[in-house]
């Protein structure tokens, strides 16, 4: 009876989420809907400066990751703790291993950044989590992570779904995050306009011109964090950073260094 009504209510959670996330995206698409191409692979090659690994936060949340780890900066000297790390969160059609066929991951890597990419709670090879239905559940699984991650305030990057774990994260706990780095998330009309306006995190709005909802609409929000600056990549659509990598990986480079 105990195992049946665990399923019951795990259940009802993915349910939940899935609701809310076809309430939240415009015209009840998904993102599968919304953007269907492939995610393009890089075809880097082998770089003895960068190790890359994956394992499983263990604890109440497992959460599975990829991670890049420069041994050595631009200029051949070793790194020894990076100033900040990058933490890769993913869209409701995609997992971590998205940024690793991207390149993402090992360009951050070159540039001497860690780079962490997670399966979200429910997605690729971490499990669902229960406290997953809340708000609050949600800030903490993301501050968990990044206490477990040794992540003490990395930069944050967060499209489309993953705004449901982003976006309460950057207004309730600023001073947890080095940077932030939206890509059309979901839930920006959840929050009031004067708490986008307190917020001093510096942050590179990314969107596709040819996202005419769900970034158009996140746009109307994001635009209101005093720290921001605006990247448009012109005829991206939804998941932009798919369609046009190299001009995002270029802004993405261009932001950190200004962290730096």
């Amino acid at each position: 009876m105990g195992l049946g009504r665990h399923k019951l209510v795990v259940l009802a959670v993915v349910l939940s989420i899935t609701v809310l996330l076809y309430l939240l995206l415009p015209s009840g698409q998904s993102e599968d809907e919304v953007h269907k191409a492939e995610v393009p692979r890089s075809d880097p090659q082998s770089n003895a400066n960068i190790s890359v690994r994956t394992a499983t936060l263990a604890g109440d949340w497992p959460t599975f990751y990829r991670e890049t780890v420069p041994r050595y900066d631009g200029g051949g000297r070793e790194v020894r703790g990076r100033v900040f790390a990058v933490l890769l969160l993913h869209g409701q059609a995609f997992t971590s291993k998205t940024w690793e066929d991207l390149g993402t991951l090992n360009i951050l890597a070159e540039h001497g950044y860690r780079a962490v990419a997670i399966d979200l709670p429910g997605y690729g090879e971490s499990m669902h989590a229960l406290p997953m239905s809340s708000e609050k559940g949600r800030t903490e699984y993301l501050l968990h992570v990044m206490e477990s991650l040794g992540t003490r305030q990395p930069v944050l990057i967060s499209p489309s779904m993953s705004g449901l774990f982003s976006l309460p994260l950057l207004l309730q706990h600023p001073d947890r995050l080095k940077g932030f780095v939206p890509i059309a998330p979901v839930g920006t009309k959840s929050f009031k306009a004067q708490q986008y306006q307190q917020i001093q995190v510096p942050s590179l709005v990314v969107y596709g011109t040819r996202d005419t909802n769900l970034g158009s609409q996140s746009l109307e929000s994001l635009q209101l964090l005093p720290n921001h600056t605006l990247s448009p990549l012109e005829g991206a659509g939804h998941a932009c950073y798919l369609d046009h990598p190299e001009e995002f990986h270029a802004a993405l480079l261009m932001f950190l260094s200004k962290l730096s």
